[in-house]
């Protein structure tokens, strides 16, 4: 399985180096299915949208293909994803596009799809994997208002392989307010490992090695130790 998860799509060099690497081809030789799912929940100017759609088309793919979650049959979905090279799914609200996998059926042959092919995400499409995407950690990184914009409360992991939680966009221009101390307060009430990463940078997951890959910067933290509390001896 390989996984390149980015916060703002392929910017750079280094970021599309590392998809070359992993794709084993030249883009003109793959085909790409592109996934605007999550796009669709996220109000507001979409100009995000049309720049990252560009930026990927530009790369002169042997076949772009767009494929939306909902409204099509389940094999039609699957047999989509499984026709491409690379699956690009785009950000936006990352709870509608975990309930849009799971609530068509599409958590299995999704897995299944990227057991021989790169998946690529961008902000919302690279934190579904976490086990920890659920209304606690909502809660925790301050992201309740996403869920209860779909009238939702609750929410359940599509996939769950990691333990670690992404979360895109620090330093960002376009969120003034995820700057070092917005991070260091969602670590002060985090129960989960946490990488925080900038429009430049991505998550590598391949092969099951986990790696950051960046011409910007990050952080990750760790779940500090628990240590047990003996009592004293009079």
């Amino acid at each position: 399985m390989n996984l390149l998860l980015t916060a703002s799509g392929l910017r750079n060099e280094t970021l599309r180096d590392a998809l070359r690497d992993m794709l084993g081809k030249p883009f003109g030789s793959a085909n790409v299915v592109y996934v605007p799912t999550a796009s669709v929940a996220e109000p507001g100017d979409h100009g995000w949208f049309v720049e990252d759609l560009n930026r990927l088309h530009g790369l002169g793919w042997r076949e772009f293909d767009v494929l939306e979650l909902n409204g099509l049959p389940r094999q039609l979905v699957l047999d989509r994803l499984l026709h491409a090279d690379v699956i690009y799914v785009e950000g936006g609200n990352h709870y509608h596009l975990a309930r849009s996998i799971t609530g068509n059926g599409l958590a299995d042959g999704f897995l299944e799809a990227l057991e021989s092919r790169v998946y690529v995400g961008v902000s919302a499409g690279s934190m579904i994997f976490s086990r920890h995407l659920t209304a606690h950690s909502a809660d925790v990184i301050g992201d309740t208002a996403d869920l209860h914009l779909l009238g939702a409360t609750t929410v359940e992991p599509p996939f769950g392989l990691f333990d670690w939680y992404l979360k895109p966009h620090l330093y960002s221009p376009n969120f003034p307010e995820r700057d070092d101390t917005w991070a260091d307060r969602i670590v002060a009430r985090a129960d989960f490992p946490l990488y925080f990463i900038d429009d430049d940078t991505a998550v590598c997951v391949r092969d099951g090695k986990v790696e950051v890959v960046s011409e910007g910067r990050w952080r990750f933290h760790p779940v500090p130790p628990v240590h047990p509390v003996h009592p004293v001896r009079p």
